[in-house]
């Protein structure tokens, strides 16, 4: 399991460690991963995902799992992600025409 978040696409960072004698040494940066339960209100249903702690805040701020989705832009979402958009945008679809 490759340690990218599926919302945002935040991935591990590289660095340098810096010792109190200013020894450097490589390091890496992970990103604060959790598996979470996200509820989509157009489908009536949850969807697990792995995601950082920021795209949690992310889209709780942006008012919930669809309307995040439907703002971000479909680069940096995961395949699982890119196709439950493709399903709320039908969905939504349906309940327009209707």
């Amino acid at each position: 399991m490759s340690r990218v978040c599926e919302l945002t696409g935040k991935t591990v960072l590289y660095g340098n460690k810096v010792s109190h004698a200013n020894n450097k040494s490589r390091r890496r940066f992970l990103p604060n991963l959790n598996n979470v339960s996200l509820l989509s209100d157009a489908l009536n249903q949850s969807v697990r995902f792995r995601i950082s702690a920021n795209a949690l805040r992310t889209v709780e701020h942006n008012g919930g799992l669809d309307s995040y989705l439907m703002k971000t832009r479909s680069d940096n979402l995961s395949l699982k992600a890119r196709r439950l958009k493709k399903l709320i945008e039908k969905k939504q679809e349906v309940v327009v025409a209707a």
